[in-house]
C-alpha cells in the first residue's frame, strides 16, 4: 500500500498496535467497535453496571483506533512524502528489540486506559517512543504560529511547554506516559469503575502485550477516523 496519494492535510502517527492475529487486537478493536486496519465495525460488549451503551463511552477513542501512541499525529514537512515516512519508520523499527509488556487497567484523570503494570515496563516503552520521535522528527511539519499559540494556551507545565515548542507535542521523553485508551472522558465514577472491573478480569487472560511491531496510522483529512496504513516489524518479528 505504499505510494497512497494522501492529501497534504493528512496527519501521520506512529503507534504501537498488537499483531492483527492476536487476541489483544481482537479484544481492543471489539471494545472500541472498529477495526482500524480492515475498517470493519465490531459489536462491542456491554459491561455490567453501565446505564449507557459502551459505544457512547468509547466514541472519542474509536476515531483513533486501537493503539498506544509512540509518536503523536503530525503533518508532513515540505518535500516529505508518505513513502519517506514509511521508509524511516521501517528503518527505525528494525533497530528495536521485541519484548513483552505487562499491562493493567487504570484511570488517567477521568478516562480509563491500559497502562504498564510496573516501572521497568514503563521505562522500556518510553525509550522506544523516544527513539521513534528522534528518528522521525525531521519529517514532521512544525506547527503554525496560530496552532502553537492555541496549544500553549492549554494548562501545561513549563517543561511541557518547552517540549511542545521544540518537539511539537508536550508529552514526550520524561513526560511520556504510555497508554492504550479505553474510554472517553467520564465524569461518572461508577462508569469508570464498571470499565475497570471488566478489563481487570480480562487482562490476566490476555497476558502481556507483545511489543514486536509498530504501525503507521493516518488521519486522511481533519476529523476523519484514523486508519492503520502499514505495520512495521521490530527485530526478528514477522508482521501479521
Amino acid at each position: 500500500m505504499s505510494g497512497v496519494a494522501w492529501s497534504r492535510d493528512a496527519r501521520f502517527a506512529v503507534y504501537y498496535a498488537p499483531s492483527r492475529e492476536s487476541a489483544w487486537w481482537r479484544a481492543g478493536s471489539t471494545w472500541l467497535g472498529r477495526d482500524a486496519q480492515s475498517g470493519e465495525r465490531c459489536e462491542p460488549p456491554q459491561p455490567e453496571g453501565l446505564a449507557r451503551a459502551l459505544t457512547e463511552l468509547t466514541e472519542a477513542p474509536r476515531r483513533y483506533g486501537w493503539h498506544g501512541t509512540l509518536v503523536a499525529p503530525f503533518r508532513l514537512a515540505a518535500g516529505v512524502t508518505p513513502d519517506d515516512v514509511l521508509a524511516a519508520t521501517r528503518a527505525w523499527a528494525l533497530t528495536q528489540p521485541s519484548f513483552a509488556l505487562c499491562v493493567e487497567a487504570a484511570t488517567l484523570g477521568d478516562f480509563v486506559a491500559l497502562r504498564p503494570a510496573d516501572q521497568q515496563g514503563e521505562a522500556r516503552i518510553r525509550a522506544v517512543a523516544s527513539r521513534a520521535l528522534c528518528s522521525l522528527c525531521a519529517l514532521r511539519a512544525r506547527p503554525s504560529p496560530a496552532e502553537l499559540a492555541s496549544r500553549l494556551a492549554a494548562p501545561l507545565s513549563e517543561r511541557q511547554r518547552a517540549l511542545l515548542v521544540e518537539w511539537g507535542y508536550p508529552y514526550v521523553f520524561d513526560e511520556f506516559r504510555f497508554h492504550m485508551t479505553l474510554s472517553g472522558s467520564l465524569d461518572d465514577p461508577s462508569e469508570r469503575a464498571a470499565l475497570l472491573a471488566w478489563w481487570r478480569l480480562r487482562t490476566p487472560e490476555l497476558g502481556p502485550l507483545s511489543v514486536d511491531q509498530a504501525a503507521l496510522f493516518v488521519e486522511p483529512a481533519p476529523g476523519e477516523p484514523f486508519v492503520l496504513w502499514q505495520r512495521t516489524p521490530f527485530q526478528n518479528c514477522e508482521v501479521k
